[in-house]
């Protein structure tokens, strides 16, 4: 008997086991899927989610932006 794996002929989840929804932008910071897209993820068809996981790396940018930190709290006094 062999050790096979089944597996389905869909796309893959993006997701990398980071959680977190970033709190303006509401998508998460691991996966950058939306709330919407991750609750949805398995019940999509195969073509919606190949566009979806092409649409993913142009959204890294808005979790790039620098939201102030120390800096921008002492630029204010």
């Amino acid at each position: 008997m062999t050790n096979m794996v089944w597996k389905r002929d869909e796309v893959e989840s993006p997701c990398v086991q980071i959680c977190v929804v970033h709190p303006t932008e509401r998508i998460c910071t691991g996966c950058y899927r939306t709330l919407d897209e991750i609750s949805r993820w398995s019940k999509m068809d195969s073509s919606e989610r190949a566009e979806i996981m092409q649409d993913l790396p142009a959204r890294k940018p808005r979790l790039a932006k620098r939201r102030g930190g120390r800096a921008a709290r002492l630029s204010r006094d």
